[in-house]
């Protein structure tokens, strides 16, 4: 029924549905998560509760019904594509005999996989020791055969003490390498600033394809697949736009419905030429039946990192694909007779003369003498390390 990789770890996926029944697209990601993540997906489990369960997010039944599928395809992972916390996935653990890992512990690993450059690599660092700092005792499994020991329980306790504190130091170590890198970004915003230059983030679901339309703004040929989070590292470069002022456009880490928060936070560094840009292009992908939902998760990471308030021009991409061809081009106005949505194809063409016509005319140029030798490219790596 599913596809098998050698070396890839079989998963039984679990996707519970509260008040309502699980939607098919929320198990699609969970999979596509999953197998970008290098797991195979050995069975799915769904079903519906009230409300999680206080000891294992899913009840009695469901756990055994888990059990049952990871005995029946000899799986060695669940992924629950929730958050849990750090008892529930302990007391999951013990029960299936195997491992657990929830959505966010899932992301972050992608994270990890991917990230390529020095500032990129320190920030899911980061992300994942302030992930492990509120859930340190799952991996103390000697603690727990200490705890009945005369004699032993204070060693034990201090030894998670002083593993809690070289967290804390390094957490520490890492937020300080990260703030330099931010200050970085800020004299460059101010140069650019100095020289009239446009900065244009381009944000979006992951996916949803940014980093094509970014390619086919600019020609910067930057990494561009059909994968979840192919982009982890902020990209930025010159957009030429007769007529135009001068502006700069950049490619940002995609987005994700429940983006886990340390992640959120690790890369506000990274984020900044998203919140401190004259306008968003909010890419969105127009063949998932999904995309009212993705705007919306978009929207909440965006205000999470405080670029709610900066004006957005929707791209609806893919026009490509499902039918969509005859919209490419088409433009929407907003009350002000502004341009507030285009359709395009990234991968074909087809809208971008529109889309940059747009983009003219939202920044014309004017009478007023440039600078051309202000720094578009990202900060060197060197200045991470």
């Amino acid at each position: 029924m599913f596809d098998r990789h050698a070396g890839n770890d079989r998963a039984v996926l679990v996707q519970l549905a509260f008040g309502k029944a699980p939607m098919a697209d929320d198990i699609e990601e969970l999979q596509s998560l999953a197998a970008t993540a290098g797991a195979d997906t050995a069975a799915i489990v769904t079903g519906r509760r009230d409300r999680p369960d206080a000891a294992m997010y899913a009840g009695k039944g469901k756990v055994e019904e888990i059990g049952a599928a990871c005995a029946a395809e000899s799986a060695e992972l669940v992924i629950f594509n929730h958050s849990l916390s750090g008892v529930q996935e302990r007391n999951l653990e013990r029960a299936l005999e195997c491992r657990v890992i929830d959505r966010r512990t899932l992301i972050l690993d992608i994270f990890a996989q991917r990230a390529r450059s020095a500032e990129g690599k320190l920030a899911v660092e980061l992300a994942q020791l302030e992930h492990l700092s509120t859930r340190l005792v799952r991996g103390w499994s000697h603690l727990e055969r200490q705890r009945g020991g005369i004699g032993l329980r204070g060693p034990g306790e201090k030894q998670l003490e002083i593993d809690r504190r070289l967290i804390s130091v390094k957490i520490r170590a890492l937020q300080e390498r990260l703030e330099k890198v931010e200050k970085q970004r800020h004299t460059q915003r101010r140069r650019r600033e100095r020289s009239n230059t446009r900065s244009i983030a381009i944000v979006g679901y992951t996916n949803a394809g940014k980093s094509t339309l970014f390619n086919r703004l600019t020609a910067a040929g930057t990494y561009a697949a059909d994968q979840l989070f192919a982009t982890l590292d902020t990209t930025v470069r010159k957009l030429y736009i007769p007529d135009s002022q001068p502006m700069v456009a950049s490619d940002t880490v995609g987005f994700v419905r429940a983006l886990p928060h340390e992640l959120v936070e690790a890369f506000k560094a990274t984020l900044l030429e998203a919140v401190e840009s004259d306008l968003l292009l909010h890419v969105v992908d127009g063949a998932s039946d999904q995309r009212e939902q993705q705007i919306e998760a978009v929207n909440m990471v965006l205000a999470e990192i405080g670029a709610a308030d900066i004006p957005q021009l929707i791209v609806v991409n893919k026009c490509d694909l499902l039918g969509l061809g005859a919209d490419a081009g088409r433009v929407e106005l907003d009350e002000n007779g502004d341009v507030h949505r285009v359709f395009v194809s990234a991968k074909t063409g087809a809208g971008i003369p529109e889309l940059r016509a747009a983009l003219q005319a939202r920044f014309p140029r004017q009478n007023t003498v440039y600078s051309s030798d202000q720094p578009v490219d990202e900060p060197p790596s060197t200045a991470a390390q």
